[in-house]
């Protein structure tokens, strides 16, 4: 008797699934199709605030030109070039005698067109032959350094 009851149950469960209908192959087939455009449209907002973000400052592209030590120990002159495409103004220039001990100097902020090369002078004691570091920053983000460069073993005015 048991297993009777049991088969009652079974076939009552089939006749249960076979009496529903499901939705036709048309109507998938398109809530398919809407869902892979809502992903797509999803990804394609993403990966683009992204890309713009990293893309927005590829147009300053910062290098160090050149160091002049002067003023018989007391100037340097820091040469930047932008080779982006677009103009930025230089804000910030740190000095110092180690990559981790820079110090932010007075400057006046700098234009720095793009496709150019600006000479901002600072008011910094130096010593003969010390190695000093720099760090330059721009406005628009972007920054350059540290990079080093040895003072020269004798002063010139």
């Amino acid at each position: 008797m048991e297993i009777s009851s049991n088969n009652n149950r079974v076939n009552s469960l089939t006749g249960l699934f076979k009496s529903k209908k499901g939705i036709s192959p048309i109507l998938a087939t398109l809530l398919l199709v809407v869902i892979a455009v809502a992903a797509i449209v999803v990804t394609y907002a993403w990966v683009m605030t992204y890309t713009g973000h990293l893309t927005g400052q590829a147009g300053v592209i910062l290098y160090d030109s050149n160091i002049n030590y002067g003023g018989n120990g007391s100037t340097i002159d820091i040469f930047i070039g932008n080779s982006g495409l677009s103009d930025t103004t230089i804000i910030q220039v740190y000095i110092g005698t180690s990559s981790s001990s820079m110090g932010n100097q007075t400057i006046t902020p700098t234009p720095l067109p793009a496709g150019t090369v600006q000479k901002i002078t600072v008011d910094y004691s130096w010593l003969i032959g010390i190695t000093y570091y720099f760090k330059v920053t721009a406005s628009s983000g972007a920054s350059l350094g540290p990079f080093s460069y040895q003072a020269p073993n004798t002063y010139t005015p």
